[in-house]
């Protein structure tokens, strides 16, 4: 067997950023070799995966980025405990994974698992995530829009992240206080033209259900049915709620306050705790 020095050891680690134990493993295993021994600690990782593939990965890290003011991404790396979600290194992949996604402007979470970075795609660099942390990794979420102008908000938790569109150039500390009021308040959607109709039938039945147990007549239950429609797109949706900063007015009240031309036109959150 070959000699195993401390210094290829440290190398190895440094490439993979396994464990040091994982490393010298990995090095006895492939008699020295690195290449074979590189390949032995990513083998591991879709070991570590498959073995935790029923666990539930709720802890992470969102990150996200606004290029050039009219593109927007964001991704969520996410893992099994908050002490990894914690951990620098894991940070570094969520942003190099956010980077192949900026460099290649990736449409969707499928095409960005497949888009490669050097010898690796971002699903290796995910399986090699779980390899050194020994926890189950997941690309949990991944979002870009386009639009004249995006801006983006990260909570301070690194938990849950928005990006949104405008239709022109708005002040900055308005794109701010629009994306920092959805992440917030997580509307469902922009207003009520864009609602998903699922939702909105959903909310339509529950109104019906809940005078009908109210003893209302059966004649009145469509209308009240449709009150308690439009009292959720006031609640649930970003134009229309109440803006948390002046709850005197809306949130759409405000942008046309500030510029009576600004439109959303986009709008995408995430949060693990969902």
């Amino acid at each position: 067997m070959a000699e195993i020095k401390l210094a290829d050891v440290a190398q190895l680690r440094k490439m993979t950023m396994a464990g040091m134990m994982d490393c010298k493993k990995a090095l006895e295993e492939a008699n020295g070799d690195m290449e074979r021994a590189v390949e032995i600690i990513r083998e591991k990782g879709k070991l570590v995966a498959s073995k935790r593939a029923d666990r539930t990965a709720t802890e992470g890290v969102v990150v996200a980025r606004v290029v050039d003011g009219k593109k927007a991404y964001m991704v969520c790396l996410s893992c099994e405990t908050d002490f990894v979600a914690k951990n620098e290194s894991f940070a570094k992949t969520a942003n190099e994974i956010l980077e192949v996604a900026v460099k290649n402007d990736v449409a969707d979470r499928a095409a960005l698992l497949e888009t490669k970075e050097g010898n690796l795609t971002v699903a290796d660099m995910v399986t090699e995530k779980s390899g050194q942390t020994g926890e189950k990794v997941e690309l949990a979420f991944y979002g870009r829009i386009e639009a004249p102008y995006c801006a983006e908000y990260v909570h301070t938790n690194n938990k849950l992240g928005t990006l949104v569109g405008f239709n022109k150039e708005v002040p900055a500390e308005l794109a701010h206080d629009v994306a920092m009021q959805a992440t917030a308040m997580a509307p469902v959607s922009i207003d009520e033209n864009d609602c998903p109709a699922e939702i909105v039938a959903k909310e339509r039945e529950i109104g019906r259900e809940q005078a009908r147990l109210d003893g209302k007549p059966e004649n009145m239950l469509d209308k009240i049915a449709e009150g308690k429609v439009k009292k959720f797109f006031k609640e649930s949706t970003l134009w229309n709620q109440e803006f948390v900063k002046n709850p005197k007015e809306t949130m759409g009240q405000h942008i046309l306050a500030v510029d009576k031309e600004a439109r959303i036109v986009a709008y995408m959150r995430f949060s693990l705790n969902d």
